[in-house]
């Protein structure tokens, strides 16, 4: 039930791939070289048992902290320094940290009583928060962001009440101003860009004006595939990445986007169902919190 969907899914994006650049079939084989490591790196981790999964979190995520720590010094980029190039192999540590962060604290929420006490959630926010301050160093505040998001989600799901939440978010929430303060001039200009694109419509806002007239140029059905113009003549930029989800719209229309969500929102739902069913804190915590994060 949770495998189809996501080879479902997989295929839309090669699909797309090959549609929003033209052919480019090398961009394609790149793509499944990649899917194909990950199926493999799959069905591996499927046959480990949780308890060794458990053992090895700490390992993991001790280890990732230090790639993150030597992508400050040594990392690679265009914008922002994020990539670690090993020569046989250039890649982001922050992206291990989405599935390690959450792996750190079902381990470590798996043989303490639950709900936890003030101590242990204090405890759990520092290791959400250690990886999510080096990733900002970078800088890249969405992933950041979004790792944030799942150490607070693996919090709430091992039985922090709702009041401490609010509280601390809005506590979080209140910060808001310093961290404005200290965040890069691109980065202030991508949040005020966001809100009201049309205040640089030539400048900072032409690439979310151009995304957005390519999705509305695709109307209910689309404009069928290989038929996208806006992405293919080079208005919406990076097309085969960045910007995928506008190729695909333009060409898939409203009703192909509905569809690619509900699928994203099944493998979400199914992710929470299996959550539901686990029989022991560690499997609870870390499937839950997979799978909301998934949906964010």
């Amino acid at each position: 039930k949770l495998f189809m969907p996501i080879i479902i899914i997989t295929l839309i994006g090669l699909v797309t791939i090959y549609s929003s650049s033209s052919g480019d079939i090398t961009l394609v084989l790149k793509q499944l070289t990649r899917i194909l490591i990950g199926v493999i790196v799959m069905i591996f981790i499927a046959q480990v048992h949780p308890d060794n999964l458990k053992l090895f979190a700490p390992v993991l995520y001790f280890l990732t902290l230090v790639l993150l720590i030597l992508v400050l010094f040594f990392g690679v980029g265009k914008s922002a320094d994020r990539w670690l190039d090993l020569y046989v192999i250039r890649f982001q540590p922050s992206e291990l940290m989405k599935i390690f962060v959450p792996l750190m604290l079902a381990s470590y929420y798996s043989d303490k009583p639950l709900p936890p006490n003030i101590k242990y959630i204090f405890i759990a926010i520092l290791i959400a928060l250690i990886p999510v301050f080096l990733i900002m160093k970078q800088p890249d505040l969405g992933t950041s962001l979004l790792i944030g998001m799942s150490g607070a989600i693996a919090i709430l799901l091992a039985g922090m009440s709702i009041k401490f939440f609010l509280g601390s978010s809005l506590s979080v929430a209140a910060l808001a101003p310093i961290r404005w303060m200290n965040m890069h001039e691109y980065q202030k200009q991508r949040v005020l860009t966001f809100f009201n694109p049309e205040l640089d419509p030539l400048g900072s806002g032409y690439h979310l004006m151009q995304s957005k007239i390519a999705l509305g140029s695709g109307g209910f059905f689309g404009k069928g595939i290989f038929n996208g113009t806006q992405s293919k003549l080079g208005f919406v930029p990076e097309h085969s990445t960045d910007f995928i989800l506008t190729a695909f719209g333009e060409e898939f229309g409203f009703f192909g986007v509905l569809i690619l969500m509900t699928l994203y929102l099944f493998v979400a739902l199914r992710g929470l169902s299996i959550s539901i069913k686990a029989t022991d804190n560690f499997g609870r915590i870390l499937s839950g919190t997979l799978s909301l994060t998934i949906f964010l």
